[in-house]
């Protein structure tokens, strides 16, 4: 299918999408299922490390070291459930601000699910690995981690590839450069592309005063309370942001402002693609993500209540999406 040309994004303003777009068929996720508890996991082969900060880490989710050419990224690894059918692996990428503890819950209903799944903080993320410079910060670096760590936790084999926000972008970057790592690549809550004056505040006051000053542009009331006067995530997401390289922060802001629409390039790696969004997220226009789908002849997944993060939101739906979807992925993936 000849996809249609890509219209203009207008800027700074975000439109609505300059065109209609046809109506797709969404998979029905209507039914809410809980899985059972996880039982004991079967170990990984990265050596273990103590968790980031307080927030508890649910059992059968260990916490691992990752040996990557940039240095030790931090992830976390739920093995398939003991009963299961192990049904392949699942790498995430954590979006801007943010750090593999954004899946920390969502990961045992996956390997419940009998997904052999992983979420790593991407460098200058929390206890990852932070080098010193903006030019450490490229999306190339993003995506060569992404490639890397995919080949490691996949043994070499193909990995579904999953990128939430930023991490959408960095995942597209990774499958474009080696679609050969990757079983298939889900959008979730990502866009095609920057736009003009995007998160410019934001690169200013990172400019200012750093990641921890974006913190508390963000959260004043935080300002100057000590961790016991605050309630357990807003500790942990301070602490994060104490932690976090303000290099990475920086680059990354510039990359989704400057980010280029690759969505060609994409579909002609021939992988399977899932775009998926809440029903309300409003990081990237709903529009330009629908259109991307169609662009991509990709599933389209929305998930009902939920905003810019469906695992969190409304994590039984998303991953009921994400299961199904990654089900119907071919054991090799399609020629391009």
């Amino acid at each position: 299918m000849t996809s249609a040309p890509v219209p203009e994004h207008p800027s700074p303003v975000v439109p609505e999408h300059p065109t209609p777009v046809p109506e797709l068929v969404e998979g029905s996720f209507a039914t809410r299922r809980h899985p059972a508890p996880v039982p004991e996991l079967v170990e990984g082969p990265f050596p273990t490390i103590d968790p980031f900060g307080a927030k508890p880490v649910p059992g059968g989710v260990d916490v691992v070291s990752i040996p990557a050419t940039v240095g030790t990224l931090t992830a976390f690894h739920a093995a398939p459930a003991r009963g299961t059918t192990p049904r392949g692996t699942v790498l995430i990428v954590p979006g801007f601000t943010g750090s593999k503890e954004d899946f920390t819950d969502f990961l045992p209903r996956l390997s419940a699910a009998g997904w052999d799944a992983w979420a790593y903080s991407q460098r200058g993320q929390a206890d990852s690995v932070g080098p010193v410079g903006l030019e450490h910060y490229r999306l190339e670096d993003f995506a060569a981690d992404a490639v890397e760590v995919a080949q490691l936790v996949g043994g070499g084999a193909p990995v579904h590839l999953l990128g939430h926000s930023f991490g959408g972008v960095v995942a597209r970057a990774a499958a474009i450069a080696s679609p050969s790592s990757f079983r298939s690549l889900t959008m979730f809550c990502s866009g095609p592309s920057g736009w003009e004056g995007r998160h410019q505040d934001t690169i200013d006051t990172l400019e200012a005063s750093g990641s921890i000053g974006l913190w508390y542009r963000d959260n004043p009331h935080t300002l100057g309370v000590p961790d016991s006067g605050l309630s357990a995530d807003e500790a942990f997401v301070r602490l994060r942001a104490e932690r976090t390289s303000s290099d990475n922060l920086r680059s990354a802001a510039v990359i989704l402002r400057d980010d280029r629409d690759t969505t060609e390039l994409l579909h002609a790696t021939g992988l399977p693609v899932h775009v998926v969004h809440g029903e309300h997220d409003d990081a990237w226009p709903i529009p330009w993500q629908h259109y991307m789908a169609l662009r991509l002849e990709a599933r389209y997944s929305v998930i009902a209540g939920a905003a810019h993060s469906p695992q969190l939101e409304a994590p039984a739906l998303a991953a009921e999406a994400l299961d199904a979807f990654w089900a119907s992925v071919p054991l090799a993936p399609a020629a391009p």
